[in-house]
């Protein structure tokens, strides 16, 4: 495997979504399921494969950006879940960083870690 891809993120979504559809189609007997299926499954194998490393790269850059925060949850979901009970997250008014406070203390003063604003919000 020396010069090739090897598994990254996209690569991994296309067979966990092809064993859903083959597991779908095995259900519901749905064929063209079963197309689709294979399909995924040989494209996760061509990435796997692949020498063209800064083109897959650059193809699962665009994935995890597309997909944002979902691949958070996706990896952990646990600790997603966790997180979210734990705290809120906030936008900044004046900058739009994202930041997190503690849930369940009330109405609160906070202040932007990064352009030093302060705003009040509820937790």
């Amino acid at each position: 495997m020396t010069g090739r891809n090897g598994s990254d993120e996209l690569g991994t979504t296309a067979l966990g979504l092809s064993i859903i559809a083959l597991l779908v189609s095995l259900i519901a007997r749905v064929r063209w399921l079963d197309i689709i299926a294979l399909a995924l499954a040989l494209y996760s194998c061509w990435r796997l494969t692949s020498k063209n490393v800064s083109q897959r790269r650059k193809e699962n850059r665009i994935f995890l950006s597309k997909i944002g925060p979902i691949g958070q949850w996706i990896k952990n979901p646990h600790a997603s879940f966790e997180e979210a009970r734990a705290y809120k997250h906030l936008t900044c008014p004046a900058c739009q960083k994202k930041m997190r406070v503690p849930r369940g203390k009330g109405k609160m003063r906070v202040t932007c870690p990064s352009c030093h604003k302060k705003f009040d919000a509820r937790s």
